[in-house]
């Protein structure tokens, strides 16, 4: 079993900046490919960043490209996602996922990721 525990979310500005965390427990976390992703109310989820165990690896949405950057701390396990440049097309949940995959990747499929978070809201305001 993992663990996943998404924090950081809130009300935002346009144009603004938001760091969203999640903290992992339940396994070797540097064992656990990493991902992001977001749905908005009535949209499906949809992927937004992942990142390999090792760090080595990213993989992100081009929807986020540039302005998205995810990261992790193996020693601390958590992995972040800092979010840049915010658009009103950016407001969702935003759910971390865990991969237990023995490979090392970045995967964006929903399907490859076998743990998820309870989510943490991201509202972008004008």
């Amino acid at each position: 079993q993992v663990q996943l525990v998404e924090s950081g979310g809130g009300l935002v500005q346009a144009g603004g900046s938001l760091r969203l965390s999640c903290a992992a427990s339940g396994r070797t976390f540097s064992n656990l490919n990493m991902g992001w992703f977001r749905q908005a109310p009535g949209k499906e989820r949809e992927f937004v960043a992942a990142i390999s165990r090792s760090g080595r690896t990213s993989n992100y949405a081009d929807s986020v490209k540039g302005r998205f950057t995810i990261s992790r701390a193996n020693a601390k396990n958590t992995v972040d996602l800092q979010m840049f440049s915010l658009k009103f097309e950016d407001a969702a949940v935003y759910y971390c996922a865990a991969d237990l995959s023995s490979l090392p990747r970045a995967p964006s499929g929903i399907d490859e990721y076998d743990y998820w978070g309870q989510g943490t809201q991201v509202t972008v305001s004008s």
